[in-house]
């Protein structure tokens, strides 16, 4: 990751390379400045000629013309080199940057200079190029790393935006402190929607966004690096909004390292697990701000149909309103009613809104709305659950839940005689090591020292190691078909599909064979992955290739050439 407090952004030379080979790693965050310089020389062509390296002054400040460091457009291939090809200490530059015989792009093939060359002109330059002389020239591995490209520039650009406008604001606000108009500095988004045409909204978030990232240096950074992207940048401001400066900036330290390696989903929930854990009672007063300010809302959609949902309830009555709609839906689906599960959903949840009458899932009536029906799976910290400790826990398919809300929700869980309960162990990564299940036994009523007691629950557990390097086989199925406790085990292994960034959660996916059943794949946990339906599919296009070195490793290869690792997210 980058400093956190750099004036430019430039790569490390590689080794032995000296001169202008050596600048070419990088470029300064700031443009090129008045006269069209780059690292210190003039590049402005002279009047009255052709851009050429002839072109180009200060050749004569130097007495041996191989020590003249080679301009921009040598290293591009736009004019003969006086000096020839390098070789020796500089050869590493012309090795998967300059283009030689294999054309325009292939700096950008994996592993080449370009590909993973930091934003900046000279990156601006070279995927210019390769977009000027046509993308269709390029192979699939170099038009990805052109791709790539752009998305670092993007980043880079959008970086800059950001600081203009967060410099626009501090002038303002100097200018009110000097003893300007006191209102002086409201009115800064109007500045920026006049100039950029935009509306009051948008300029206004544009000027928070960049007020926010004014105290997440390592955020700025990495979004000038061009190792996240804007609305990563975003997610992590938007997460840390309502914690005060010191634990905002323990936040960024915890969750920044990850973040290139993250989808905006992923880096969310990161973000808002670390958030909640940084300050519980700030989350919690968040929470109580927000109760307060809770809603339901209507709108009518492009397609002519119209949209009825709730804004700002609690965590613990919506996931449990969830599961009731879900249930009624599979009673629907039961009782024969056309559809898919989320049509049925959406019927189910306008009946029961209205009191339609409807089949529940419970013999003799409705559920009792205190009791949780289907299936939720809900992660926690037994000192959590004990109220001894303010960490968060976490509701698959839901994401990170309050140490409050989740000890609710245990409560409602707990009210089912059904419900069954699991402790799982974690490693120092974070990530499962061992899980065991059971279903609590109630024991009687009885009385102590102070009165009557009411039941309590005795709960038994028996926790057995997950399979890491070479796999056992201890929980092997014979046949196709995985059996509960193996599926179990791969879905509290890997919690969401295993895809890299897919974010559905496990309990919805297909267990799929990394080398299928037919062709001898086992049925064990070291050749199950959940996959959602999607990227089932996707495995089985001609093309794709999907392995399993370790158990939870995945390693997909696809047809662009380039391979991609999951691998279990951290509890």
């Amino acid at each position: 990751m980058p400093s956190c407090a750099p004036a430019s952004i430039a790569a490390p030379a590689a080794p032995g390379a000296s001169g202008g080979l050596a600048r070419l790693a990088g470029a300064p965050l700031a443009g090129p400045a008045a006269g069209n310089t780059t690292g210190g020389r003039d590049c402005s062509p002279r009047r009255g000629s052709s851009p050429g390296w002839d072109s180009y002054p200060n050749w004569d400040d130097y007495p041996n013309g191989d020590d003249a460091p080679p301009t921009d457009e040598e290293l591009w291939a736009l004019a003969p080199d006086p000096c020839g090809l390098p070789d020796d200490d500089d050869a590493w530059a012309a090795d998967g940057l300059l283009p030689r015989d294999s054309g325009w792009g292939a700096g950008f093939a994996a592993d080449g200079a370009a590909d993973s060359l930091p934003p900046g002109v000279t990156l601006a330059g070279l995927a210019g190029d390769a977009w000027a002389t046509g993308l269709d020239r390029l192979t699939d591995d170099q038009l990805i790393g052109v791709l790539r490209a752009w998305r670092r520039l993007t980043s880079w650009t959008a970086a800059g935006e950001l600081a203009a406008a967060a410099e626009l604001h501090r002038r303002r606000n100097a200018e009110v402190a000097a003893g300007a108009d006191p209102h002086l500095a409201e009115h800064v988004g109007d500045e920026l929607a006049a100039s950029l045409t935009l509306t009051a909204r948008a300029a206004d978030q544009l000027l928070d966004f960049a007020v926010r990232l004014g105290r997440l240096p390592c955020t700025r950074a990495a979004l000038a690096a061009g190792e996240i992207d804007r609305a990563k940048a975003y997610v992590i401001a938007d997460e840390v909004s309502c914690l005060d400066r010191a634990h905002a900036a323990a936040v960024e330290a915890a969750v920044i390292g990850r973040a290139p390696g993250q989808t905006t989903g992923q880096l969310r929930a990161s973000a808002r697990r670390a958030a909640l854990a940084a300050d519980p009672e700030a989350a919690s007063r968040q929470c109580e701000k927000a109760e307060k300010q809770a809603r339901v809302e209507v709108w009518s959609e492009p397609s002519g149909t119209a949209a009825l949902v709730g804004r700002d309830l609690r965590p613990a009555d919506v996931i449990a309103a969830d599961k009731r709609i879900d249930a009624v839906a599979r009673q629907l689906k039961t009782a024969g009613i056309e559809g898919g599960l989320d049509r049925l959903r959406a019927r189910a949840y306008i009946a029961l809104l209205l009191g339609h009458p409807v089949p529940f899932p419970a013999a003799g009536g409705p559920v009792p709305p205190t009791a949780l029906t289907g299936s939720v799976n809900l992660t926690m910290p037994l000192a959590t659950l004990f109220g001894a400790s303010g960490e968060p826990g976490d509701v698959a398919g839901f994401g990170p839940v309050a140490a409050a809300g989740s000890r609710a929700l245990a409560d409602r869980l707990a009210a089912g005689p059904a419900s069954r309960w699991c402790l799982t162990l974690t490693g120092q990564d974070g990530r499962a090591v061992a899980h065991g299940c059971a279903r609590a036994r109630q024991q009687a009523s009885g009385s102590d020292a102070t009165g009557p007691v009411g039941p309590s629950w005795e709960l038994t557990l028996t926790v057995r190691p997950l399979a890491a390097g070479d796999c056992l086989h201890q929980r092997r199925s014979g046949g196709y078909q995985p059996s509960p406790a193996l599926r179990h085990v791969v879905i509290v292994r890997q919690r969401t599909c295993s895809f890299p960034g897919c974010r559905c959660p496990a309990a919805r996916c297909d267990q799929d064979h990394t080398v299928s059943y037919a062709g001898g794949g086992p049925t064990c946990e070291c050749n199950l992955a959940p996959l959602c339906r999607r990227h089932h599919r996707a495995k089985q296009v001609r093309g794709w290739r999907l392995e399993q070195p370790a158990p939870g490793t995945l390693v997909w290869r696809l047809p662009h050439g380039r391979s991609y690792r999951s691998g279990p997210e951290p509890y």
